[in-house]
């Protein structure tokens, strides 16, 4: 997932972070150089189609412009991490 936007700045990670943990969702989360933030979920298919419409609305003082969704073959990670900032 690919979010563009206002997401840099303003706790996006870490609200994601926790509602993936709520979702039972595992995968991480990291901020890019150009401004936007990739995730990956792994879970169920109804709670990642749940965070995928979170993502859309984001944090209070976020504000989400696109969310780009790809598919991927699952890591099989079981937490879900926030990652060192992408180059």
């Amino acid at each position: 997932m690919l979010v563009r936007g206002r997401v840099q700045g303003v706790g996006f990670r870490y609200w994601a972070r926790a509602a993936a943990e709520r979702a039972g969702l595992s995968g991480w989360i990291r901020n890019r150089s150009d401004g936007s933030v990739e995730a990956e979920f792994e879970g169920t298919v109804a709670a990642v189609e749940g965070m995928i419409d979170a993502v859309h609305r984001g944090p209070a003082g976020g504000a989400v412009d696109s969310v780009a969704v790809s598919h991927a073959e699952p890591e099989g990670t079981s937490a879900f991490r926030v990652l060192p900032d992408a180059g």
